[in-house]
């Protein structure tokens, strides 16, 4: 409601609340511990502000007007929101109410995520949840604006990015997705030397350069520079790529949840390293980390609550 002149207080609208639910200024007065002519003169000066009679009144009774019957259940409403005020601010200071603006990357979203947040959900109702799917990059250049207030983020184990508060909630290995229908796809052991000519599909450098480097590693170490065929951005991309023959892809383990049909993922532990016997052991494969991230001078409590909850659930599944 938009009123011209000063802001009624709440006390004229408690008085009015309580006139309207008694319909009797007596027996008001007696509810809000006054005496009669206080509450009379405050009822009267509140129709004054409004420009409009609220009761109807002669000796025998008192009745709301249709403008009186209007207003009462948005002041009751108002006096009910003032009421919560001080909870809701205790509940905000304490992390239970507010906000967290919260980007991730699509591994993290195959099963940890959507499990956290319903979670969340159930402990801190008053804590809305805003998510946003981003790569590495973005992430950072967001939180460096203060468009998000954390991000869930892959990078290579011991490389999160510095300058922030950092908390590594999974790691797993890399595997290798390919054509169901490639010439390897069922060799045992896989030779990685061939593996390693095979035309590739990777993220740019960009998105998580410790990664990426790992990955480039991998070809440096066995001498043989990588064919880069296709370069693309979502993980779930690249699979889609892989299964149009495009090439193989190093993906985090994670990323098996993504049932392409199509293609076949391998493990380390089924390559063999070139010029070693088929019987050989397999392969070290870089692996990957992932970390929810927030700037270390992040002052919201219901970020903090949620971090803490993060805590908690690694804690109970370790």
């Amino acid at each position: 409601m938009t009123l011209e002149g000063p802001p009624i207080e709440l006390r004229a609208w408690r008085q009015f609340v309580a006139v309207a639910e008694e319909l009797h200024f007596g027996r008001a007065a007696q509810r809000l511990h006054l005496t009669q002519p206080p509450v009379t003169q405050a009822i009267a000066q509140l129709e004054r502000a409004l420009g409009v009679r609220l009761f109807d009144r002669t000796r025998r009774r008192v009745a709301l007007t249709p403008a009186g019957e209007a207003l009462l259940p948005e002041a009751r409403e108002l006096l009910a929101r003032a009421q919560a005020l001080p909870r809701r601010a205790r509940a905000a200071a304490a992390g239970e109410l507010g906000r967290v603006r919260l980007a991730f990357v699509s591994t993290i979203g195959f099963e940890q995520l959507p499990r956290w947040v319903r979670d969340f959900r159930t402990r801190c109702p008053d804590v809305v949840l805003e998510l946003a799917e981003a790569t590495g990059d973005v992430q950072l250049q967001a939180l460096a604006r203060g468009d998000i207030d954390a991000g869930l983020l892959l990078h290579s184990p011991g490389a999160a990015p510095p300058g922030l508060s950092c908390l590594a909630v999974a790691r797993e290995p890399l595997v290798l997705a390919l054509p169901e229908a490639h010439p390897l796809a069922q060799a045992r052991p896989l030779p990685l030397a061939r593996v390693l000519a095979e035309p590739l599909v990777i993220f740019p450098r960009r998105l998580v350069p410790s990664l990426h480097d790992a990955v480039m590693g991998l070809y440096q170490a066995a001498g043989l520079p990588p064919q880069v065929a296709q370069e693309a951005i979502q993980m779930q991309t690249i699979v889609n790529l892989v299964w149009g023959g495009l090439g193989v892809a190093w993906v985090p383990a994670s990323v098996q949840q993504f049932r392409r049909a199509g293609v076949v993922y391998r493990a380390a532990g089924e390559l063999a390293p070139a010029g070693r016997s088929r019987r050989a052991a397999g392969v070290a494969l870089p692996a990957c980390e992932t970390s929810l991230v927030w700037p270390p001078q992040a002052d919201n409590p219901a970020l903090h609550r949620f971090v803490e909850f993060v805590r908690e659930q690694l804690r109970a599944t370790a």
